[in-house]
């Protein structure tokens, strides 16, 4: 393992920790941390993961959601909490089968759409009560909101395998790496 990958996964096990005390801050920034782990392991040029980014990238990720979990079992809004319990592990079966496979088909089939729903559910109890799912039309309407730009992301991250981190590294950090 390079120091970057060390550094990297640190700072991804670290970040998450947050979640526990200040649930919306932690989910928000280890949101960011996973989006900005391949920019940062190159700025700060002490090696990358190799091969192994993929897996170890999953791996921290379903770490950091199960404090999200963690959180949002302990909720009071059973919409909100029961639909976080089966967004969860249907994630992670997908993460699982993608492991198992290599098809990254099942990124998409499977999409992680626990975090934006949870994100949303901490965002509305916290600020926006009056947007809170407090239904289940309330929430099939949130969800399917949710749903669509999320596709897109997995589909453009997983399936057509474009990198906006290029694009990050290019205009926004252009000359630092």
């Amino acid at each position: 393992m390079t120091t970057g990958a060390a550094i990297i996964i640190a700072i991804r096990l670290l970040i998450p920790v947050m979640i526990l005390r200040w649930p919306l801050i932690g989910g928000v920034a280890s949101m960011i941390a996973d989006t900005l782990d391949v920019v940062l392991i190159e700025l700060i040029g002490l090696g990358g993961f190799g091969d192994f980014y993929h897996t170890t990238d999953k791996l921290l990720d379903t770490y950091y959601l199960s404090f999200e979990l963690v959180v949002s079992l302990g909720w009071q809004n059973a919409y909100a909490k029961w639909i976080c319990a089966a967004l969860f592990p249907y994630r992670v079966l997908g993460v699982f089968l993608f492991e198992l496979t290599g098809h990254r088909v099942m990124l998409i089939i499977f999409p992680n759409l626990f975090e934006n729903w949870w994100l949303w559910c901490a965002l509305t109890k916290d600020y926006l009560p009056q947007f809170e799912p407090k239904t289940w039309r309330a929430s099939l309407v949130a969800l399917a909101l949710l749903l669509i730009p999320k596709m897109g992301q997995e589909y453009m991250l997983h399936y057509a395998e474009v990198q906006p981190w290029d694009w990050t590294k290019r205009n926004i950090l252009r000359g630092l790496i």
